[in-house]
């Protein structure tokens, strides 16, 4: 897979990057390595009972918890607070999961539900997530899709013989639409032909016992 190149009009370089897609001028950037493919794994595969925005949100959120006592099943620890959130708003989302929780057997857990619109999330935060094997909930064109894995590339800002410090640029964005489990389900954001306007936010959700 080649690398990603991105240029600008300007030829002031962003030292630091604050979009998560990874937006570059190009002045006298280098690219550090071709591109990484990093997918997470042991994810399970699991479709949505209905194509309704809210079977899809506690679909997605089965797979990336991956603890059905935790979420989203009956008597688990989120399943009230998960069915009660907007399913088209993972801002919402993430404050009604957000907190501390009892699972069936009353034993609590900490719930750390974060939100990230597309413009504010650091695209170095992204990359140690997913390295932590802890994906997101993507909101892209009002729908969910959880994101199992990403393309990117390291590059360094600067002039080549004074090296600024290098950044990560997410090319693409891995992603299953828990609606389907056909080849529908496999669906790819592209930096180079898709809109980022068009993407809401993301979600991440750990746990862990109190």
């Amino acid at each position: 897979m080649a690398g990603l190149h991105v240029f600008c009009p300007s030829a002031r370089i962003f030292a630091n990057l604050l979009l998560v897609l990874g937006f570059l001028c190009a002045g006298h950037a280098q690219i550090l390595n071709q591109d990484t493919e990093l997918d997470v794994h042991g994810l399970p595969f699991l479709m949505a009972r209905t194509p309704q925005a809210s079977d899809v949100l506690l679909t997605s959120l089965d797979t990336v918890i991956r603890d059905r006592g935790v979420c989203c099943g009956p008597d688990s620890a989120l399943e009230d607070s998960a069915k009660a959130a907007d399913p088209k708003s993972l801002k919402d989302v993430s404050t009604k999961l957000d907190g501390r929780h009892l699972l069936g057997d009353g034993r609590p857990i900490k719930v750390t539900a974060e939100y990230f619109s597309a413009d504010v999330l650091n695209s170095g935060y992204l990359l140690d997530k997913m390295k932590s094997q802890h994906p997101p909930i993507m909101e892209w064109n009002s729908h969910l899709y959880v994101v199992h894995g990403i393309v990117y590339l390291w590059m360094e800002s600067g002039d080549p013989e004074t090296p600024g410090p290098a950044s990560v640029a997410i090319h693409k964005f891995l992603l299953w639409d828990p609606r389907y489990s056909d080849e529908r389900r496999e669906v790819v954001f592209n930096r180079d032909t898709d809109d980022l306007s068009k993407v809401q936010g993301f979600l991440f959700v750990q746990f862990k016992p109190q």
